[in-house]
């Protein structure tokens, strides 16, 4: 999946709107608490303006449902931005518009401008023809470099791009790559590790990845979904029940289950943990315990290609956070390609200090689960092909 790149642009004295993904968590003074995506976004800004480009970027913030709301304004971000690039970068307090036209339009050559945030218009999510037609009027060309947003087909990601010579960022072509490597060629044997709550986000997933992985180690609160569809106890275990029968239909010899657990009675780090090879009543699986530990190594010990996706334990408290240590750990040791796909697995091995040990760490989790089902998102599909 080759497509147009921002390297492969003329940008030079042109506007390029770009779309970024600059949903950053906030603290309730409006000040940033992580600023990680707005450093992601870096290469693709730096080489606009080392290339004389006149950048107009834009992105949405958080869910003000269509209206102009104070609370998601983008100008803490213009203001972080600014300080990390250590230059001026103009806050537009609108997206589109005649005054946001006027602002954008007196850019120089190798200026900065951030937008206003484009959900404060309903047209954005309903990728309506007449706000595409506005935001488009605020650049020449025009950069996806938001891979995290790609499966939206929104005014910001779609629209413009039908209406403007449309190019990947070095964030979305670094995806692409990543991802699109793995299903298309990836090195063997390739295994899989699903965990998170629940099998019913990753069907899809499932279903493509038993196609071409070798094997899939499945963790999480999903797994307990698995074990009672098998017929096995799993206590007070969190499952889903209208997902069983689809359950018993992807159990397959690729999928790999625990067969030990660390349960306790509550969902609290206080709560005593113990290690138990069926779970009783009255206890709930939140990690897997060690003899799944030692059987998932030996199996990623002897992988080329590595994908994972979803905690296999309740990782945030420190006496269910081993089994996915243990695998972060043995990632960051391995020669395979390692691909953590983004969510609260990126945070994970962020947390404990290895995501530079890994190969590629995606900045979608909804986007990359998507993709490793074989959807083609439809952020991705707008862009010009190379």
């Amino acid at each position: 999946m080759k497509k147009l790149t921002l390297a492969q642009l003329d940008v030079a004295g042109r506007r390029v709107l770009m779309r970024v993904d600059f949903n950053v968590p906030q603290d309730d003074a409006g000040g940033i608490t992580d600023d990680t995506r707005i450093r992601a976004s870096l290469p693709a800004i730096t080489e606009v303006i080392r290339r004389n480009g006149r950048l107009v970027l834009c992105s949405h913030l958080g869910r003000p449902k269509g209206k102009k709301d104070p609370a998601f304004t983008l100008a803490p971000v213009a203001k972080r931005l600014a300080e990390l690039l250590e230059r001026p970068v103009v806050f537009v307090t609108d997206c589109v518009g005649a005054e946001a036209e006027k602002v954008v339009g007196a850019l120089g050559d190798g200026e900065v401008a951030l937008l206003e945030n484009v959900r404060y218009y309903p047209g954005e999510e309903k990728n309506d023809p007449a706000f595409t037609a506005q935001l488009a009027r605020m650049g020449d060309v025009f950069v996806n470099d938001a891979f995290g947003s790609s499966h939206r087909a929104h005014a910001s990601t779609v629209g413009v791009a039908g209406k403007l010579r449309a190019a990947a960022g070095p964030l979305m072509d670094r995806e692409l790559r990543a991802l699109g490597g793995l299903l298309e060629s990836p090195g063997r044997p390739f295994v899989a590790i699903l965990g998170g709550a629940k099998v019913s986000d990753k069907i899809g997933v499932i279903e493509n990845l038993t196609k071409i992985c070798d094997h899939i180690l499945i963790g999480g609160g999903m797994a307990y979904t698995f074990l009672k569809a098998k017929g096995e106890p799993i206590g007070t275990s969190i499952f889903e029940a209208e997902t069983l029968e689809v359950a018993k239909r992807l159990a397959g010899p690729k999928l790999v289950l625990p067969v030990d657990h660390v349960v306790a009675e509550k969902f609290d780090a206080n709560s005593p943990a113990t290690v138990v090879s069926r779970i009783p009543d009255g206890r709930m699986g939140l990690d897997i315990g060690p003899e799944t530990i030692s059987k998932f190594l030996g199996i990623l010990r002897g992988a080329a290609t590595v994908v994972w996706n979803g905690p296999v334990g309740v990782f945030e408290m420190a006496p269910f956070a081993k089994g996915t240590r243990a695998l972060a750990d043995c990632l960051a040791g391995l020669k395979a390609t390692t691909v953590i796909g983004g969510g609260d697995t990126a945070a994970a091995v962020a947390e404990f200090g290895l995501a530079d040990r890994m190969t590629h760490v995606s900045t979608g989790g909804g986007a990359s689960l998507e993709f490793l089902e074989g959807t083609v998102l439809p952020g991705v599909a707008a862009l010009a092909d190379a």
